[in-house]
């Protein structure tokens, strides 16, 4: 079979053959994209028109809502169009950029989690060394390390899967996910990424121990909170985050450790939209519905707009 070349198309999985089913498809993920945008930005408005929210912990929250518009940017908006006009096809260089920019967002994303827990670490663990520690020169430093190592991190990724030679354009995913590209491959140079695959799980689950630990330190020193208020509160903060890594850690797992197979499953879809569209679908909802700094912000900032809206009519 003759090789693919940088002007070739790949063809994704299709969703159904049927066109009402693919008109469903593409109405259910529009629903899932305006839900997941809408979510991120009332998240970064509200931090960034509120200077009560511009703390560690909610700039490290809007650079996460950030990061999660990007990555559920690079899917979903793709294949809504692919149902909606009933094709499959992905450009050479569209697959190339969809593979850069997912372990790019997914990278940084990771980062940040991390970056989140240890924020978490030094306000419950050592509150009084807090503005010391997390000052906002460290929090920058911080947030740009995860964007850079995110990049570097897909720059390597990207290189070590397109540098291989395929034999088929035939994508067993609705996006280009690099376990099914890897299937495609006929030259050796796939292990070359299936070593980076091998190195990254084993950093990935580092940073997991690392950040379970964190939190076990966490929950002895909050169960030496004398007030129950106290302690609830401190485990409001920190629960739906290592809920959230434990989401993306595990899933990711199951799609880029796990033997490869020949076919497609509907595991590999149902574990691909787990751990590519929930997170950036749920991440608002998990941190902001039970908070009432956020909700407080969005009262101002709505009551803000409203109040200008009324002033601009009755002027004369």
């Amino acid at each position: 079979m003759a090789s693919l070349n940088s002007t070739s198309d790949f063809l994704l999985l299709e969703f159904s053959k049927v066109q009402e089913l693919q008109i469903l498809h593409f109405f259910v993920f529009l629903v899932v994209y305006l839900i997941a945008m809408t979510g991120n930005l009332i998240i970064i408005l509200s931090v960034a028109f509120d200077h009560h929210l511009h703390t560690p912990m909610y700039f490290f929250l809007m650079n996460l809502a950030i990061l999660d518009i990007g990555s559920v940017s690079v899917v979903i908006p793709k294949s809504m169009a692919n149902s909606l006009l009933n094709r499959r096809s992905i450009s050479y260089s569209g697959c190339v950029a969809q593979v850069f920019f997912l372990f790019s967002f997914g990278g940084s994303d990771f980062a940040i989690l991390i970056a989140m827990a240890y924020d978490r670490y030094v306000a419950i663990c050592k509150p009084l060394q807090y503005g010391t520690i997390m000052h906002k020169g460290a929090c920058i430093q911080m947030a740009g390390s995860a964007w850079i190592s995110g990049i570097l991190y897909a720059i390597l990724h990207t290189a070590g899967t397109f540098a291989i030679t395929f034999c088929s354009n035939m994508v067993n995913q609705f996006f280009c996910e690099v376990p099914q590209l890897l299937k495609l491959a006929c030259s050796d140079l796939y292990l070359v990424e299936i070593g980076l695959l091998i190195l990254s799980f084993i950093v990935v689950l580092g940073c997991f121990i690392f950040i379970f630990l964190t939190y076990m330190e966490i929950v002895a020193t909050v169960l030496r909170i004398p007030s129950v208020q106290g302690q609830k509160k401190a485990l409001t903060t920190c629960l739906p985050h290592l809920t959230v890594v434990s989401l993306l850690v595990f899933t990711g797992m199951f799609a880029y450790v796990r033997p490869p197979a020949n076919t497609s499953s509907d595991l590999d879809i149902v574990f691909a939209v787990i751990y590519a569209i929930l997170p950036p679908l749920l991440n608002p909802f998990i941190y902001s519905m039970r908070n009432k700094e956020i909700k407080t912000a969005l009262l101002k900032l709505f009551n803000s707009g409203h109040s200008s809206s009324v002033t601009n009519r009755t002027i004369p």
